[in-house]
């Protein structure tokens, strides 16, 4: 029988598929929620308060850059200003800017437009997370529609945009459109830089199943979009351009991060400032040394889904920022790869507990205002829960992969739903022994 495997339950008959208008409806929902979560900061004036914002919980980065930025001065991201964002944001606000500027309250509409474009960035997200769930598990896309964490976060940052554009590059790749997968990925790692981290599994389950001219094909094509967009911007604005890189290498460990928390207790070595970049770098090799290893060796081919949480987790972790909004990278990626609400229910309390305690510890550090927030050991419990959740859920990943009778997607008899050409791909390679399963109705024309 198709993709079962010695020991594995028998496949169950696959459900029809879900409409996917019910999942835009709650991806929707969500959007409001998460609007209406900012009013006190939106239509209460807290925003202009550096304590109200901070207690009333609905601090964004949004509008502050309205300023910080230069662009209520009609300053060019880049050209006359250096922007500390990659240049897909930058063109969003350039874009938002000419809009905005005649209007009477320029920086409150350029939030306001900046959150419809995120919230339309959400549902696309739900629904291209949908469409890699597989038409039998489509309703696991709602856990990313209505999580707290994403309601808590969503308008922080321009984060949902390159989220959209990641998920819409490993779909492209899923359906076989290699080429305009590596488009998307790279314009969304020209947005944020963390989905350049999702190239690394593409390879290893490339070196695994031998499909080397696919992943050249994205890989040529993620290179492609990065230069076409960033080139530009490097040849007629360097100085403004390089400014994102150059922030990201000199900042120091800051809130959120394990860094940050060894730096303010001074450990011995960890917490020394000159050495984190270097501390940063060689955890995240360590950890995506053993991903390597996990993916070349286990007896089962892993899941695309499950490397690219493991991958993206790994990069949190050992990230030397940690901001609240960061989790709606994960969350999609948490629900392809292990759809189990219980450790999912565990990490989104982590996280919205997270998300209270960043702010109260901040109204802390304001002088007079210490009685209004929380200590700072009360705010480091929220650092390690949330970290300390998210190495529980890559535990149990890491266990579904060696033991794939325990993973909820494969129990239906499938292999990879969302990997593309690697879906009941034999091995080409395997570390350490002979080729694992191969499916034993495998079509050698698709190899």
């Amino acid at each position: 029988m198709k993709g079962n495997r010695p020991g594995w339950p028998a496949p169950s008959r696959e459900r029809g598929g879900i409409p996917y208008l019910p999942l835009a409806l709650l991806a929707g929902l969500g959007a409001v929620l998460a609007y209406l979560w900012k009013w006190p900061c939106r239509f209460g004036g807290a925003w202009n308060d550096g304590t109200l914002q901070f207690t009333n919980f609905c601090y964004t980065d949004i509008y502050p850059l309205w300023w910080n930025e230069k662009l209520n001065e009609g300053k060019v991201p880049y050209f006359d200003h250096p922007v500390e964002y990659p240049v897909g944001i930058g063109g969003i606000m350039e874009f938002f800017r000419r809009i905005v500027t005649p209007m009477s309250d320029p920086p409150t509409a350029f939030y306001d437009l900046t959150a419809v474009l995120m919230a339309v960035c959400l549902v696309g997200g739900v629904l291209l997370t949908a469409a890699l769930a597989g038409p039998a598990r489509r309703w696991d896309a709602a856990w990313y529609a209505l999580a707290p964490a994403l309601i808590l976060t969503a308008y922080i940052n321009w984060d949902l945009a390159a989220g959209v554009l990641a998920l819409g590059g490993l779909l492209a790749w899923s359906r076989g459109r290699h080429v305009f997968a590596g488009v998307l990925l790279g314009l969304a790692v020209a947005t944020k830089f963390y989905p350049l981290m999702f190239l690394g599994p593409l390879f290893l389950l490339t070196w695994r199943t031998g499909r080397w001219k696919e992943f050249g094909q994205t890989v040529a094509g993620a290179a492609g979009s990065w230069l076409v967009v960033n080139v530009p911007i490097m040849l007629l604005a360097f100085d403004g351009w390089k400014r994102f890189y150059v922030f990201s290498q000199e900042r120091p460990a800051d809130w959120g991060s394990v860094w940050y928390f060894f730096s303010q207790k001074q450990w011995p070595l960890l917490g020394d400032p000159d050495r984190v970049d270097s501390l940063g770098v060689v955890s995240l090799a360590l950890l995506c040394l053993g991903i390597a290893l996990l993916a070349l060796a286990a007896p089962t081919r892993p899941r695309l889904m499950q490397l690219c949480f493991l991958a993206l987790a790994a990069f949190m972790l050992t990230n030397k920022v940690w901001s609240p909004q960061y989790v709606l990278w994960l969350i999609p990626f948490a629900v392809l790869a292990r759809p189990n609400w219980k450790p999912l229910a565990l990490w989104m309390a982590a996280e919205c507990w997270y998300f209270f305690a960043i702010w109260l510890y901040l109204v802390a550090l304001q002088p007079g205002n210490a009685d209004l927030g929380i200590t700072g050991d009360t705010y480091f419990t929220a650092v390690w829960g949330r970290a300390i959740a998210i190495m529980v859920m890559m535990a149990f990943v890491v266990r579904d992969i060696l033991r794939p009778e325990k993973d909820v997607i494969r129990r239906g008899g499938v292999d990879d739903p969302s990997g593309g050409v690697f879906d009941e791909a034999p091995d080409r390679f395997r570390l350490g022994g002979s080729p694992g399963f191969v499916l034993p109705d495998h079509d050698p024309a698709r190899a």
